[in-house]
């Protein structure tokens, strides 16, 4: 599921795995430059989104990022680092904060 007003900047691919919901105002964002050299040269590194996984509203994720299975990642977070299956993440950078229990 991909709710209103998601962009999805797909540089490279972006891959949503069976169940995976992003809400509203999202920004999937597979690109970035190099700020290291002058040139600053496109960086495009894939997205995943694991299996029924779901991102909040308004959430960040830059480009290399992996969302694990059953992962929850919190509204307005900023996604910048792979997050971890089965876990609620969220924050500035985003980060593990507790387990996600089984859905019933």
């Amino acid at each position: 599921m991909i709710g209103r007003h998601v962009r999805i900047y797909n540089l490279a691919p972006i891959t949503f795995e069976y169940g995976a919901n992003v809400s509203q105002n999202c920004h999937l964002c597979a690109g970035t430059h190099d700020y290291r050299q002058w040139s600053m040269p496109l960086v495009a590194r894939p997205i995943t989104l694991g299996r029924n996984s779901w991102l909040g509203a308004d959430v960040f994720v830059g480009p290399g990022v992996t969302i694990g299975e059953l992962a929850v990642i919190g509204a307005r977070s900023v996604v910048v680092k792979d997050q971890p299956a089965r876990m609620v993440c969220a924050g500035h950078p985003c980060k593990p904060l507790k387990p996600r229990p089984d859905p019933q």
